[in-house]
């Protein structure tokens, strides 16, 4: 059942996939930080929970990219952390992703507004064309 915490909501998987990179990378805009914490911070923005498997991959495919730098740090009460920052090349494909994934969800959201209100006179017709 669906609650208003935002940190509890589950997205389909294929649509968490499509964004998680951008979203990864957002959050490193703002520090360094490691795994479980970035998950933490995901959550709260609204994704859900984002299970290890989904996310230590896409970190991964990030690290090989050259879009992060991963060092590890000690603990303070327990083993080693792998801490992830963004490159120079992770923020510049940040401004390009967000830009990006802003234009794609402003089309879709045109695109499927009438559908989740039932009718929506204002919304554009569908002509197979990007807005101008």
């Amino acid at each position: 059942m669906p609650t208003d915490d935002p940190s509890t909501h589950e997205w389909p998987g294929d649509w968490l996939r499509g964004v998680l990179a951008v979203c990864v990378l957002r959050v490193l805009a703002d520090g360094p930080t490691y795994g479980y914490a970035l998950g933490v911070r995901l959550a709260e923005a609204g994704l859900g929970t984002v299970k290890g498997g989904t996310l230590y991959p896409a970190l991964t495919r990030l690290e090989q990219a050259g879009l992060l730098d991963v060092e590890w740090r000690a603990g303070e009460a327990g083993p080693g952390r792998k801490y992830y920052s963004l490159t120079d090349a992770g923020r510049a494909e940040l401004r390009r992703s967000a830009t990006r994934w802003a234009r794609f969800a402003g089309l879709t959201t045109r695109l499927v507004a009438d559908a989740s209100t039932g009718t929506d006179d204002d919304a554009p017709a569908l002509t197979g064309r990007p807005p101008t």
